[in-house]
């Protein structure tokens, strides 16, 4: 065999040499990057599985408001004094001025308090013999805007949180569906003026004329 001849053998055998190990590279690297695509979606799906308990368990163990009432009202402003089918009410005629959102000590008119209800305020009324630590603890359990908290004689239960059209009797101030009522109807979907104010009323006294 010529020297010319061996030479090409060579270079053939040495081409088919770099051409193995590149495919072993490659191969190499598909295997490298199945692996990272299989890790990655093991971490994916385990993070999709712990987020999903984690809904799951709060959907579950969340109070259910399966207690809560509803009603259809009318909303109308009157100066005239308003009765009211419900007690505490939830909706109705009212008079054109509101309550400012806050904590009372005392009864506050119901006229006033249902304004404030249309605008997306949630009411929470409690009987007055209510231990004076469970009324701190009211206090205490409601955010800084759109509530009104106030002492109610007659009320079917120890604590009662109306929003407009909605209602729910509560055992006290610890009961946990206190919490979801807020949550759920504090500007809620039955509001009729969302976002309108709960300042700038009535601090509880019911006015004789309007500007």
């Amino acid at each position: 065999m010529s020297a010319s001849s061996k030479g090409k053998g060579g270079a053939r055998a040495g081409r088919a040499k770099v051409d193995e190990l590149r495919q072993a590279q490659k191969a190499k690297e598909r295997r490298s990057r199945l692996i990272l695509i299989g890790a990655v979606t093991t971490v994916v799906a385990l993070i999709a599985g712990v987020v999903g308990f984690t809904v799951w368990r709060d959907v579950s163990t969340r109070p259910s408001l399966d207690a809560v009432k509803k009603f259809d009202v009318t909303r109308e402003h009157t100066t005239e004094p308003a009765t009211y089918e419900q007690s505490p009410p939830v909706g109705g005629d009212h008079h054109p001025a509101w309550l400012n959102c806050g904590v009372y000590p005392q009864p506050v008119p119901d006229e006033l308090a249902v304004h404030s209800l249309e605008h997306g305020a949630v009411w929470v009324t409690y009987r007055p013999d209510l231990p004076a630590d469970q009324v701190t603890a009211l206090e205490d359990a409601i955010p800084d805007t759109y509530m009104v908290l106030s002492p109610r004689e007659g009320l079917p239960s120890p604590v009662v949180a109306s929003a407009w059209g909605t209602q729910i009797e509560l055992t006290g101030a610890d009961d946990p569906r206190l919490e979801v009522f807020i949550k759920e109807f504090r500007q809620g979907p039955n509001t009729p003026e969302p976002g309108a104010a709960c300042t700038g009323g009535s601090d509880g006294e019911l006015p004789t004329t309007t500007g």
